[in-house]
């Protein structure tokens, strides 16, 4: 007597197509736990507490926005700090080398000292034309334009003030009108920038320290014999006054680069505590959202255990025949 399948059993085969989906679906999110450490659905997860962990999230989003901030901020006053590092290191030794040779009247020395005082001029206009990304950090506001014009011309402004002054104090007079009048020289053909900038950190070209010592190698670099500047020639006391103001110079920029230090230390100080503050938060959302990565690769296993249990009935199924079946 011939006995048939129940239809149950015929369609069995497809009724498993739901079930097979679905453990695929959860084994695809699973194994993405696995990796992120994060369950995948986390309205399901926190129910009422997702709210909780948007705060959370949004607080943690924050602080590495401050970071980047942060970041930006400690490179440029790296940078403005190891710039004046480079003008310093510049023109150690020149003021003392110039009196030396002014009072000894060694016109070898002078001419010496005069040839590195330009050298040094170079190194500082090329120290102070440093750029952090897009931004040109000694040109106060006007800070997407190279701020200092080339030493040539400069030394071609002093050159004419030089010869057309009739004595020194007339010499001294030009010079300080020259780069510390708005209408100036200085500004009108060397400093491309802003006097003051909306950076209270950032050090503009117009700065006091700057003016003495770019002022000081400029006259000290005309001094020498090949220029055949009388007022600048043999002991002169406008020399003399440059190199002073060069060691004045000196002594601000000092000070200067204090000031740059200070702030160095007080952005390391953020750092910090946002580093302390985003570690705790970090602990707070990761107590809330994070998935544990053994539990979640354990259970990875027990699916692509079931997945490969019910390919193989799947298939078990479909070869099913009525003659199989008689057998």
């Amino acid at each position: 007597m011939l006995r048939f399948l129940p239809p149950s059993s015929l369609t069995s085969s497809q009724g498993l197509s739901p079930e097979i989906k679905a453990i695929r679906d959860r084994l695809e999110t699973t194994s993405k736990e696995t990796v992120t450490g994060r369950y995948e659905d986390m309205t399901r997860h926190l129910s009422g507490r997702i709210s909780q962990a948007m705060l959370g999230q949004k607080a943690i989003d924050d602080i590495e926005q401050q970071g980047v901030r942060l970041q930006i901020r400690e490179g440029r006053l790296e940078l403005t700090q190891r710039s004046l590092e480079v003008v310093q290191s510049s023109i150690s030794g020149l003021p003392a080398r110039m009196q030396a040779a002014l009072a000894s009247d060694d016109v070898a020395s002078k001419t010496a000292t005069a040839r590195d005082s330009r050298s040094a001029l170079s190194e500082t206009f090329s120290a102070l034309n440093v750029r952090y990304g897009e931004r040109y950090l000694f040109a106060g506001d006007a800070a997407t334009t190279p701020p200092f014009a080339s030493v040539d011309d400069l030394l071609s402004d002093i050159r004419q003030i030089a010869t057309t002054a009739t004595d020194d104090a007339d010499f001294a007079a030009q010079l300080d009108t020259y780069f510390n009048s708005p209408t100036g020289g200085w500004r009108a053909n060397i400093y491309a920038g802003t006097e003051t900038a909306s950076d209270p950190e950032s050090v503009p070209g117009t700065n006091d320290s700057l003016l003495k010592i770019i002022s000081g190698l400029a006259v000290m670099a005309l001094s020498g014999p090949d220029e055949a500047l009388p007022i600048l020639n043999g002991a002169s006391s406008a020399v003399a006054v440059a190199a002073q103001s060069l060691t004045d110079g000196q002594t601000s920029l000092i000070n200067v680069r204090a000031v740059v230090g200070l702030s160095q230390a007080r952005v390391q100080t953020e750092k910090e505590s946002l580093g302390v503050e985003k570690t705790v938060l970090t602990a707070a959302f990761n107590e809330l959202t994070a998935r544990d990565q053994y539990e979640a690769a354990s259970e990875l296993k027990e699916l692509e255990s079931s997945l490969e249990a019910a390919y193989t009935l799947t298939s078990r199924l479909a070869n099913l025949t009525l003659l199989n079946f008689l057998r």
